[in-house]
């Protein structure tokens, strides 16, 4: 037993010399060096040879979020890490080739993965992708991303205008997927814009580790922007932050198709399996139609949103409990007008289901005020919003939320 504890000992020496060690090498180098980034840009460096980049970067979010139930005055409140992401990006071997890596580190990130589709391991990796801009105009990009769906998903969870995003979002959104894609970009006369994405996936999401279950998914995304390109790409981020000196406009309509869904969603929810372990499948159909307008502290988005499968039929558990698809329509609007660096939102969402008897959906109506104090753009901000919500099912709530995010 003491030549046991001799060991330990000895082990626990020898690690603690390597970790001191290591320390000595990498804080002093880090206080030598001065980067020439600004806060929310990163830490960026460029092989000397220039034969790659990276930029690193770093973010979390912190909530605080409570709701009323109107019918009982009962209050239940949490406080969480809502978003943890370490973001990985730069070229490699040429500047026409890029990548991104984005890893999810919160429990909110990583929490799902306990299935055999998974592996049942923690799904970390949010993306993985490699871009190959091989002419002007055109780009592949090929890994784990994205879909090319509806705006407010592409806006990044950094950059919303709201705490998180609308019901319409949670309900519809396509997320996450492993396949290709294909970017195009052309000038329209003197200064419209006219962008398409074509995307072939494999239909389930992301880190699915299993083979494919039905077909794949295809979606094709067109967008047009009759007054030109945004101020460093604002019809991707909320608010107006750049205060576009001229109005600036994006319309968008999305038409995606997964062959053989076999998840409640496409590429979420829970998979359509009943008690006896008997996988469904069915051809899930959505369409996207968006708008993002910005001019002078004023921003506008709305979306609408429309699912549809092509069978009724739903999963039975033993509890005899069920387990349906998604489908239905949904409309999400919103405005906001910034003053300074402080701005004020409005939000009103709407979701109903196309069949009761086959749809999980249920009919919501929600109302939303928020508010945003802009420290460092999208890089350090405080919001905070408060909600009604208006089910048809269930008790009505009053929510509110209060985030405070950084990154850099």
């Amino acid at each position: 037993m003491l030549k046991l504890n001799k060991v330990i000992e000895r082990l626990t020496y020898q690690k603690t010399l390597l970790i001191a060690f290591l320390l000595s090498v990498v804080f002093p180098a880090a206080s030598q060096e001065k980067s020439k980034t600004t806060f929310g840009d990163g830490v960026q460096f460029v092989a000397s040879d220039s034969s790659f980049s990276m930029s690193f970067g770093l973010r979390f979010q912190t909530l605080y979020q409570g709701s009323m139930n109107l019918e009982t005055d009962g209050w239940d409140d949490q406080f969480l890490i809502r978003r943890a992401r370490m973001k990985f990006d730069g070229f490699a071997y040429l500047p026409s080739l890029t990548y991104k890596v984005e890893l999810g580190l919160s429990s909110r990130d990583i929490s799902g993965g306990d299935l055999d589709e998974h592996s049942n391991t923690s799904r970390i990796i949010y993306d993985a992708v490699l871009k190959w801009k091989f002419s002007k105009n055109w780009s592949l990009w090929a890994g784990q991303m994205k879909l090319p769906g509806n705006r407010e998903r592409l806006v990044s969870s950094q950059k919303l205008q709201f705490v998180d995003r609308s019901l319409l979002n949670s309900r519809f959104n396509l997320d996450r997927d492993v396949g290709i894609q294909i970017h195009h970009s052309a000038n329209v006369g003197d200064q419209a814009v006219f962008k398409q994405i074509l995307a072939v996936s494999m239909g389930e999401g992301r880190n699915i580790t299993s083979n494919n279950m039905g077909g794949y998914d295809y979606t094709l995304r067109m967008e047009y922007l009759p007054f030109g390109e945004f101020s460093s790409r604002g019809e991707y981020f909320g608010s107006d932050l750049k205060r576009e000196t001229s109005p600036k406009l994006a319309i968008a309509a999305t038409f995606d198709h997964n062959d053989g869904a076999a998840r409640q969603r496409g590429q979420l929810g829970a998979f359509v399996r009943g008690s006896g372990g008997n996988q469904l499948s069915n051809n899930l159909s959505t369409l996207f139609i968006d708008a993002h307008f910005k001019y002078n502290g004023f921003s506008f988005m709305g979306e609408y949103a429309r699912k549809r499968a092509s069978e009724q039929v739903f999963a039975v558990l033993d509890d005899l409990s069920t387990i349906k698809y998604t489908t239905g329509n949904g409309i999400n609007l919103q405005a906001g007008y910034l003053i300074d660096k402080s701005e004020l939102a409005i939000r009103y969402t709407h979701v109903n289901p196309d069949d009761l008897a086959y749809s999980s959906l249920n009919k919501e109506s929600q109302y939303t005020l928020g508010y945003s104090k802009y420290i460092v753009g999208h890089s350090l901000k405080l919001q905070t919003d408060i909600t009604y919500n208006d089910k048809a099912i269930g008790d009505d709530l009053l929510s509110f939320r209060l985030q405070f995010e950084i990154s850099f």
